[in-house]
């Protein structure tokens, strides 16, 4: 893997601290792509608890393919190639996340139903929010092997 960058990783995770994890990892990003902080974590807030609480996609995975495009620079004119590429790096990145922690899915990674007080206070007592601080620092690292870099 290559460096990570330790800012985006820091600033992803003190955004964890008020924010949801795709939120965090898109935001900790966005400047790089031109996209102000206040709309990336507009475009992102229905991604967290892997996207609304239905617990499908890690919220921190969501954000980093949120990245992944706009590192991309695409532009319409930029053809099908263009696409077939970006979709390219996004199976990698999902394919290493996926080997790495054995799944992309949120509710696999924390066993819980965060739709439910029950599940909400399981992860709390059980404090998983440090599970998902580890899985938002991957998808940064993932981000600075497979995305297209900044502009």
């Amino acid at each position: 893997m290559s460096k990570v960058d330790a800012a985006k990783v820091e600033t992803a995770l003190n955004l964890f601290g008020s924010r949801n994890c795709a939120q965090a990892v898109l935001a900790a990003h966005a400047g790089d792509y031109g996209l102000e902080t206040e709309k990336a974590l507009q475009v992102a807030v229905a991604f967290g608890g892997g996207m609304g609480r239905i617990q499908d996609v890690c919220g921190a995975v969501s954000g980093a393919l949120m990245v992944l495009g706009l590192s991309s620079g695409f532009r319409e004119e930029d053809g099908r190639d263009k696409i077939n590429l970006v979709y390219d790096r996004t199976r990698e990145l999902i394919n290493d996340f996926t080997k790495l922690k054995g799944t992309i899915k949120c509710s696999e990674i924390l066993g819980c139903d965060l739709k439910t007080e029950e599940g909400q206070k399981f992860f709390k007592e059980n404090n998983l929010r440090e599970r998902c601080c580890e899985y938002i620092q991957l998808a940064c690292e993932l981000l600075e092997k497979h995305s297209f870099g900044s502009v």
